[in-house]
């Protein structure tokens, strides 16, 4: 997404006032009074404001994570950092293809993060590595043919209140064909954005 400078109005410089005069002779400490400090706090003022605000959006709504693991190749890498949205999942429905992270079922004290494949009480199937969701043969072009397996799952209905979670990396992914389709109550970010390293910086889809 491009984002563009807002312009600046021309803005002309005021006149500058003349030293005020006493009894004919120029006051002195008006013509020796600082002129930029009030500019100079103002300028801190809003800088304070800024770290402040920064603080708060970071704490609020997004986390800095760091990825572990090579699961989700070819967009993730090993150590990749990014920015999760911790609060858009209060306001918006989750959605297939999305990147999630949450607390590993078998052990809530660890993170994964995955993609949503399907979605609570959709038809699912996959016959050695296509994924047919509700009759419909998915495409998932996200997944390359090098990092494609030939693992099936006989259908399932998804269960309310879960999801269903799988890596890109078919081949090396531990996700919900082992350990099942994830609670809403464990899913608490979405993948938005990398950050470092510069390489793969971008939007996470």
């Amino acid at each position: 997404m491009q984002t563009v400078p807002e312009e600046s109005s021309p803005v002309s410089n005021p006149p500058v006032a003349a030293p005020a005069t006493v009894g004919g002779q120029q006051d002195s400490t008006a013509a020796h009074r600082p002129a930029n400090s009030g500019g100079i706090w103002l300028w801190i003022r809003d800088l304070l404001i800024s770290g402040f605000a920064s603080v708060l959006i970071i704490t609020f709504l997004y986390q800095p994570v760091r990825v572990e693991g090579t699961s989700m190749l070819p967009r993730l890498e090993d150590r990749d950092r990014l920015f999760i949205n911790k609060f858009v999942y209060h306001i918006s429905a989750i959605e297939r293809g999305d990147v999630v992270v949450f607390h590993y079922p078998r052990d809530p004290e660890k993170s994964y993060i995955k993609r949503v494949i399907a979605l609570p009480g959709d038809r699912l199937e996959i016959d050695h590595g296509v994924v047919w969701l509700n009759g419909v043969r998915q495409s998932e072009n996200y997944v390359p043919d090098e990092y494609r397996d030939r693992r099936s799952m006989a259908e399932i209905i998804v269960p309310d209140g879960r999801y269903f979670m799988m890596g890109d990396h078919r081949s090396i992914s531990s996700d919900s064909r082992e350990f099942g389709a994830v609670e809403r109550g464990l899913i608490y970010g979405k993948a938005v954005f990398v950050y470092w390293p510069a390489r793969d910086a971008g939007v996470v889809r």
